[in-house]
């Protein structure tokens, strides 16, 4: 598989762009065309350049408003055409895209393209040049590439050939099947875009929506597998329009793209296995079966408040590491480490961001599967020394930085807890509140980060993820977007800050970076859980009266179950499947958030009705400007 991304995007000059697409591992670049005219040099040196960083420039665009043009706009086309031919030459790529004209004096018909383009192909032919066709989906007279196709058909020339876009084909909802009956010869490349499903004006939605294959809503993998069918073999190349991208970091958004193409060409073949495909082999997406920890790491007096505020939730202290400070904390299948080693990356973690929750553990149905899928998509595997009669336990990077470790029922990982702890010598009294598992975790980042890391898990795991949802913070929105297993037992929500002001934000600033924010606990009955925590000096993070009056007339509550969550502060949600509880303890330290759901019938949400009230709570009780972190 032979792959290129357009300069287009990522942000950067041309060689902080070439480096970026290098790195990430391509073979080719598409130089788009604004980008080597602010270039401060020759087109020789542009092709010095990328070919310093190994790659190929696949593709010279765009070249505009050629095709079906009166006298004397079409003598000047072809004037404007051989100086981009002679742009060419001194670059060192051989193909040029030409994109259906917009203008508003070409003329129409397909006869008359066909015979401009073969009157090109010509051109290009003496000088060892080749020419592609692509059907803007906003195009004039041509807006379908089979149309395109006829064009190039009826041209009839070696040097002529169709430039297939996803984008433009997608959004336009033209029949995939279309594309499997035109020659794999005549298809001189397949650019590949995505993008969210917004009704919008075609040319505004390409110009600042586009995304990664595998980031948006459309079916780019159907798109794939027709383009595959043909038997093409050339590059896929991304070109994306994204105005956020546009002003992020060109070495991660090269990384994603990279990843998207390496995703979406497995996706092809799983699905087609008939076709060939010409990449390595790796294993299949993987299921997540729990989250069976979260690791957090401390210091003496991060690792106390921790412990206080576990002990009021029913938690007790089950057992501690073998060889290091750290100690296991459990209540029914939820297992919470916290980790005061003076060695190793917890407490270079620490150093860092303070007391957080650095690390989260996933039980997966095959932990060394999962890794080298992980580590083909291009993932960051990690590795420490490790003691001793320890275990070295799979993981790789996460966000802000922080692992995932995971293990199996298939090998001594699933025994990690009788392996490398030991039972408390005391074990700590007291009756639990009823907890049973970690129903989801909540990873905060910035807006920018959240496409990067949905790919990265619905990349790697078993999961499809949920529409992306507007949390209102009273000091600005945060973007929400839930990763689920597809039997979700894995329940996974990315939320996107926009400013420091929020909530969100204000975690990102205060632990200098992304990381994980929120943990959510089920329980099988919220009032005897509330019940059992008050008894233990739980105190719940306290909620505007005015909250339950709405809530009990927007959903016609009987007066006593309205009574019952005022009285405990338990916000309640409902949809056509059933009713979600949520309880919530006051915001730890820089923002860490503890909940405690129950789930009745098939609610599949996570009450964001709610979060604007939740957040104004516990920013009412956030810890006060100066007052030292924990």
């Amino acid at each position: 598989m032979k792959t290129s991304i357009a300069t287009v995007s990522i942000a950067g000059d041309l060689e902080e762009k070439f480096a970026a697409i290098s790195a990430a591992g391509f073979d080719g670049v598409e130089i788009f065309e604004n980008d080597f005219l602010a270039f401060d040099g020759s087109p020789r040196d542009v092709g010095r350049m990328a070919r310093d960083t190994g790659l190929a420039i696949t593709l010279y665009q765009p070249f505009r408003d050629f095709e079906g043009l009166p006298e004397p706009q079409r003598s000047r086309a072809f004037d404007r055409a051989e100086r981009k031919f002679d742009v060419m030459q001194e670059l060192g790529t051989e193909l040029m895209l030409v994109c259906s004209s917009v203008s508003p004096v070409s003329l129409g018909g397909v006869d008359r393209a066909a015979a401009d383009f073969h009157a090109l192909g010509e051109r290009a032919g003496r000088r060892g040049l080749r020419v592609g066709y692509e059907a803007l989906a906003w195009g004039r007279h041509i807006n379908d590439h089979r149309d395109a196709w006829e064009v190039v058909r009826r041209a009839d020339h070696p040097n002529i050939g169709l430039i297939l876009d996803s984008f433009h084909t997608l959004a336009r909802r033209i029949d995939l099947a279309s594309i499997r009956s035109i020659p794999a010869d005549k298809i001189f490349i397949v650019q590949l875009a995505d993008a969210p499903q917004i009704d919008m004006d075609l040319l505004y939605w390409s110009r600042h929506f586009r995304n990664m294959p595998g980031e948006g809503d459309l079916p780019v993998r159907e798109f794939m597998q027709a383009v595959a069918a043909t038997g093409y073999d050339g590059y896929l190349s991304l070109e994306i329009f994204n105005d956020q991208f546009r002003g992020g970091s060109a070495k991660s958004i090269s990384a994603d793209g990279k990843r998207s193409l390496i995703w979406l060409m497995d996706r092809v073949r799983r699905e087609e296995p008939e076709l060939h495909i010409d990449m390595p082999p790796m294993p299949d997406r993987v299921g997540v079966e729990a989250i069976e920890f979260i690791e957090f790491a401390a210091d003496d007096q991060g690792a106390k408040a921790i412990a206080g505020l576990l002990r009021t939730l029913g938690f007790r202290e089950a057992a501690r590491h073998v060889s290091k400070d750290v100690v296991l904390y459990r209540q029914g299948g939820i297992n919470i480490v916290v980790n005061t080693d003076r060695k190793g990356f917890a407490h270079s973690s620490f150093v860092v961001h303070g007391t957080s929750a650095y690390a989260i553990g996933l039980k997966v149905e095959d932990a060394a599967a999962t890794v080298a899928r992980a580590r083909a998509l291009g993932a960051e595997p990690f590795e420490q020394q490790v003691g001793p009669g320890e275990l070295t336990i799979p993981a790789i990077r996460g966000v802000g930085g922080g692992l995932v470790y995971f293990i199996d029922g298939k090998t001594d990982l699933g025994k990690v807890w009788d392996i490398e702890f030991r039972p408390a010598d005391q074990p700590e009294r007291g009756k639990d509140a009823g907890l049973t598992r970690i129903d989801h975790v909540g990873q905060t980042m910035s807006h920018e980060e959240m496409p990067s890391w949905l790919l990265f898990y619905v990349s790697i795991f078993r999961t499809a993820k949920t529409p992306l949802v507007d949390v209102v913070d009273p000091a600005g929105l945060v973007r929400s977007q839930v990763v689920e297993g597809l039997d979700k037992r894995f329940r996974l929500t990315l939320n996107g800050a926009e400013s420091h002001r929020t909530l969100a934000g204000h975690f990102i600033a205060e632990t200098f970076g992304s990381g994980l924010q929120h943990l959510a606990m089920a329980t099988d009955d919220i009032f005897t859980t509330a019940a059992r925590l008050r008894a233990s000096g739980f105190e719940p993070l306290h909620m505007s009266p005015n909250y339950y009056d709405d809530v009990e007339a927007r959903f016609g509550l009987d007066p006593d179950l309205a009574d019952r969550l005022r009285a405990e502060n338990i916000l309640y949600d409902r949809d056509e499947h059933g009713e979600f509880f949520q309880l919530y303890a006051p915001t730890f330290g820089d923002g860490f958030i503890l909940e405690i759901v129950e789930r009745r019938g098939a609610y599949a949400g996570y009450g964001a009705p709610n979060a604007p009230f939740r957040i104004a709570a516990q920013k009412r009780m956030m810890r006060p400007k100066g007052m030292p972190r924990i």
